[in-house]
């Protein structure tokens, strides 16, 4: 993916990341990813090869994820493409809307993502040049989360991270997926979306628990 977001950070020295942050890490990776552009035929393979392991055992994220491999073995890249126009482009406004600003106050462009803007500059971050996306676009918060949790793996950078869910995405996510699930149109997606509530309220539940 061509990723919204850019950072000039240095990473330098190489963070020592546990199996948790890289798994986490990935996550936040391929939900950018698929709410970013649709899949194509590789990552609808990886899907399945993935929900092989990730989907085993008991548990909302296991079944989340036995749901989406299932979903991406049924499904081509034409007609998930199709399914991702129908929902998320549109000249007008889109069936769902993936921004931020939207779900917390009506409206695009509003104050929500000038303080997201605000913060991002904070952090050394800023959209890509020609990237038509705003900043509170899921898979532009999903990107900087995932630059969070691998530049700072440390009790500091944890804060960060905690602070930046809690602002930016816990308000709203779960709205998203509501909206995902209630669209006609919505077939891999919703199965996309609830790999997102279920990695999100994980997130947010171990968040709370810090």
């Amino acid at each position: 993916m061509n990723a919204p977001m850019k950072t000039d950070i240095s990473l330098q020295p190489v963070p020592s990341w546990s199996e948790e942050d890289r798994a986490r890490a990935d996550h936040y990776a391929l939900l950018a990813r698929l709410f970013y552009a649709a899949p194509d035929e590789a990552l609808l393979q990886a899907l399945v090869a993935s929900s092989s392991v990730l989907g085993q055992g008991q548990g909302v994220f296991a079944e989340a994820w036995r749901a989406l491999g299932a979903a991406a073995a049924s499904h081509s890249a034409a007609a998930v493409a199709d399914e991702y126009a129908a929902l998320f482009i549109s000249v007008g406004k889109p069936k769902v809307m993936l921004n931020g600003s939207w779900y917390l106050t009506g409206f695009l462009q509003e104050e929500p993502l000038a303080e997201l803007r605000d913060e991002l500059a904070e952090l050394g971050l800023g959209r890509r040049q020609g990237v038509a996306e705003t900043e509170d676009h899921l898979a532009a918060l999903a990107e900087v989360m995932r630059h969070l949790v691998l530049t700072a793996p440390d009790e500091a950078g944890l804060a960060r991270q905690r602070g930046f869910f809690h602002r930016h995405l816990a308000r709203w996510y779960g709205d998203l997926a509501a909206a995902i699930a209630a669209a006609p149109e919505a077939d891999f997606y919703i199965r996309a979306g609830g790999l997102l509530q279920a990695f999100f309220d994980i997130e947010r539940q171990a968040f709370d628990m810090v």
